[in-house]
């Protein structure tokens, strides 16, 4: 390995006093962004709708109609605590993240953490990208087709409408957002693991076909139970897969020429020698 690692010799007690301050700093941050988010978590919640008021006005419905019930006293109250908690995690996620680096990065080697960095940066750009697949376009779409099964009274027909419940919308939400978040992680994973020599693309590439398999069986565990939000989970995940395919072969070629590099460098200096 090439660098040097920062991280001296420290007795065990001293690495606890260190993972505790972490900790500490992450529980605090999660604290304050959680008391935050409570504050507005009504606001918050509003904007969470909008993708339902989207399908809506998709479903030609009339958007000031729309609303949200709750069947329970305290039912709403519980919803407020679940969104602060979510926003409180999604804001507190970069402090998390960096005193994990913080914690880890001194037992790297300079190379490691100059190759760990940008996926540290990476990951909660990818994770919001899924989210906003989710919020902009996904859940606008299930929404609507829900509302698509709605019947008019007619002759003999009685009214059936959607009429969602807070707690559930916001669970249907809040699973989606995570579903896809961290399905867009696949390139990362793989990227990495391919980085330290446990994948190839080769391998990949030949597993693609249980891939595709495995992707219809995940999306299936974490999406609600509708072939609409199982389908739109597995196809951005064999998508992902592809990139990550992609990711591998640029690992490897740079690989391959930091090898070439080297060993070029090292024959270069066994004829200086001999000279």
């Amino acid at each position: 390995m090439s660098g040097e690692i920062e991280d001296k010799p420290q007795p065990l007690i001293e690495h606890l006093m260190e993972l505790r301050t972490r900790l500490m700093w992450s529980i605090g941050a999660f604290f304050i962004a959680f008391v935050v988010c409570f504050f507005f978590a009504k606001h918050i919640f509003n904007y969470l709708v909008y993708p339902y008021k989207l399908a809506v006005s998709w479903a030609n419905l009339d958007v000031e109609k729309a609303q949200l019930i709750y069947t329970a006293p305290q039912e709403f109250f519980f919803t407020q605590v679940k969104v602060a908690m979510f926003g409180g995690l999604v804001i507190a996620f970069p402090i998390i993240a960096a005193q994990i680096y913080k914690f880890v990065a001194p037992g790297l080697y300079k190379n490691e953490r100059a190759a760990f960095l940008p996926f540290l940066i990476a990951s909660p750009i990818l994770f919001l990208l899924g989210a906003a697949l989710v919020y902009f376009f996904f859940t606008p779409m299930v929404m609507w087709f829900f509302l698509s099964m709605q019947q008019a009274p007619g002759h003999d027909e009685v009214a059936i409408s959607l009429l969602p419940k807070v707690s559930e919308y916001l669970s249907l939400i809040m699973t989606l957002v995570f579903s896809f978040g961290l399905v867009f992680q696949l390139p990362v994973i793989t990227t990495l693991l391919a980085r330290v020599g446990l994948l190839t693309s080769q391998w990949l590439s030949e597993k693609r076909k249980f891939a595709i398999v495995l992707a219809f069986v995940v999306a299936a565990i974490l999406t609600p139970p509708d072939p609409m939000s199982q389908i739109g989970l597995a196809l951005p995940t064999i998508l992902l897969y592809e990139i990550s395919i992609y990711a591998a072969r640029l690992v490897e070629r740079q690989r391959s020429q930091r090898a070439l590099e080297e060993e070029s460098g090292s024959s270069d200096v066994a004829k200086t020698d001999s000279v």
